[in-house]
């Protein structure tokens, strides 16, 4: 089974090594909202943190060990980890033998279409066994040099919703149209600003609610609350930005943050660890996406 996944994921990947010597992150070229990446670990990796994002992915090879709803995981090969958005978990190898895995992190608002009214589902055992979805998320992650084509991908999104909702295990709560609408408003407001204080006048401006009216819209909506989102997409940002080579003092002001102890502060909060240490696995392997 592990070999038949390494042959699937890594299909085209010539110039990835694989094998789990190295600790390291190759990120993929992505559309907006989208982030697929692929993880090589021994031991612990990251430390407790959330996103607010799905996080859905693959084992490749070895053991993924994570905390998550206040139990002990574990992913085996060809099994699928889901962590709902705002959700706490951390991450590691659960073996010797080192960890590979592939996973992609979506916001949920490009997932707005897909739902047809209803609110994210919820997956509670966070590790499924499932050969069709496991192939659905491998025709995203296999070719992961290459960009994913408009069409592919919303085909793709309707699929993995429909993989989604089957293993919720319960009917989703409707959202009211006027939940999505300021929701979807206040959403894209803080996305086109994300580089600047945004005030809740503004948003009540934008949306026509009071402020505590858009929050349960929108954690409802999106399962995070507007400031997270906000510094979410700034740290989404500061990411791009340590990938492309930038200074960290000069990412955490041109991210948004106040100064950088406030960036790296928010920075092992969203992600388990440091954006120094995260720079090092971005850069510090020779074989990277393109």
């Amino acid at each position: 089974m592990s070999h038949d996944l390494d042959s699937q994921a890594f299909r085209g990947l010539g110039r990835l090594c694989v094998d789990v010597a190295e600790n390291c992150i190759i990120s993929a070229p992505d559309p907006t909202g989208m982030e697929r990446i692929e993880a090589r670990f021994h031991g612990s990796a990251f430390d407790l943190h959330r996103h607010d994002t799905y996080s859905i992915g693959v084992t490749l090879h070895g053991v993924q060990t994570f905390r998550y709803l206040g139990a002990t995981r574990h992913s085996l090969p060809g099994q699928i980890i889901v962590l709902h958005p705002d959700e706490l978990h951390d991450g590691g190898a659960g073996t010797e033998d080192g960890l590979r895995y592939r996973m992609l992190y979506l916001e949920p608002s490009l997932m707005l279409g897909c739902l047809d009214g209803a609110s994210l589902p919820f997956v509670r055992d966070g590790v499924v066994t499932d050969t069709a979805f496991c192939a659905t998320l491998l025709s995203a992650l296999g070719p992961l040099e290459q960009e994913l084509d408009e069409l592919f991908v919303d085909d793709f999104l309707t699929q993995l919703m429909q993989s989604l909702t089957r293993h919720a295990g319960q009917p989703a709560k409707p959202i009211t149209k006027t939940a999505w609408r300021a929701a979807t408003l206040a959403r894209d407001y803080l996305t086109e600003n994300l580089t600047r204080p945004v005030r809740s006048g503004e948003l009540e401006a934008i949306t026509g609610l009071d402020r505590y009216a858009l929050s349960r819209h929108f954690r409802a909506a999106f399962s995070t609350s507007p400031h997270r989102f906000l510094v979410m997409r700034r740290l989404q940002c500061a990411r791009r930005m340590i990938a492309a080579g930038e200074p960290l003092a000069q990412i955490a002001i041109e991210a948004g943050f106040s100064d950088q102890s406030h960036f790296i502060r928010q920075f092992k909060k969203a992600f388990g660890m440091t954006p120094g240490r995260w720079s090092s696995l971005v850069h510090g392997s020779t074989a990277k996406a393109a």
